[in-house]
């Protein structure tokens, strides 16, 4: 059995898109003739690659079909710059990666503007908590991720990063209304916080290890990090942020550190198995990068 590239890259980027007309106009054909390509790999592999939900996401089959159509264009890319064909002629390849809200918001985009001027590369990035990205390259729809994850994901390799460290802070006003009497679990009970969305358990971790009920305080839901940093500054609640959005306020006493352990998220850089010069130098990169800023991992 034979898998036609043209239909692989077909189903990758109907999945991309999220519908097969967005596919359509992206691939310059007809909504028809996407369907008909579908069709007939469905077909040929007899089984079902795609739910056509609305978005159309793959079945596990059609996420390894994805997976290769991937691979196979990371790998023609690596064959060209491999020929000596002129790079700044050449297709730009589109990379997509996964990485959490904050580590985007901080140190993420550097080391890509690096790269992406030493190589003919775009990049498609997916925004997930930290313990979710690693489903995305489980999926076949990321290359790489920023992960909570230490174990490899099956078919790939794993570096660590760091550590990223939060405090939780809170302005001097909210502390004086809102934790007078000092920052006990009774007061913590009443006071607002601010979490990113409702799989954001930080807080609650953080309120916990306070003795205090986690699900007792009223919420602020800002879904965005810089977004999220600056609802804290605002004073709409208290939230743990990483040394990188409270540092400058911390030292001027905008912000006042809340007491308390902080909460440690450790790191790591996986990405699939395969080696491929650019995918090598993109790890290179941000590995690296990640080393730098952030804490190191505790020993153990």
């Amino acid at each position: 059995m034979r898998i036609p590239p043209e239909l692989a890259e077909t189903l990758a980027v109907v999945v991309d898109e999220g519908s097969l007309d967005a596919a359509a106009r992206r691939l310059h054909v007809t909504p028809s003739a996407v369907s008909q390509r579908i069709k007939t790999l469905e077909e040929e592999l007899g089984r079902v690659v795609l739910v056509r939900s609305r978005p159309v996401r793959p079945t596990e089959a059609g996420a390894a079909i994805v997976r290769l159509a991937r691979q196979s264009a990371l790998l023609e890319h690596d064959a060209l710059a491999a020929l000596g064909v002129d790079e700044e002629g050449a297709a730009l390849v589109s990379v997509p990666l996964a990485v959490n809200a904050d580590s985007l918001a901080t140190w993420f985009l550097e080391p890509l503007a690096r790269l992406r001027e030493r190589h003919p590369v775009v990049f498609e990035l997916h925004r997930d908590d930290q313990d979710f990205t690693a489903g995305l390259l489980e999926s076949g729809t990321v290359m790489g991720a920023v992960t909570s994850r230490a174990t490899p994901v099956a078919g790939c390799r794993v570096s660590t990063l760091g550590v990223m460290r939060y405090e939780a802070v809170a302005t001097p006003e909210y502390r004086a209304r809102w934790l007078v009497d000092g920052v006990t679990a009774k007061a913590l009970e009443a006071a607002p916080l601010v979490d990113f969305d409702r799989r954001d358990d930080l807080q609650s971790q953080w309120l916990t290890a306070q003795g205090a009920d986690a699900a007792s305080p009223p919420r602020s839901y800002v879904p965005a990090s810089n977004d999220f940093a600056s609802a804290i500054k605002l004073g709409l609640g208290w939230g743990l942020l990483p040394s990188f959005q409270s540092e400058a306020e911390l030292a001027d006493g905008r912000l006042v550190r809340l007491g308390g352990p902080p909460v440690d998220v450790p790191l790591y850089w996986q990405q699939w198995n395969l080696r491929s010069p650019l995918l090598d130098a993109i790890a290179v990169e941000l590995v690296a990068e990640g080393r730098r800023v952030l804490a190191a991992m505790p020993p153990g």
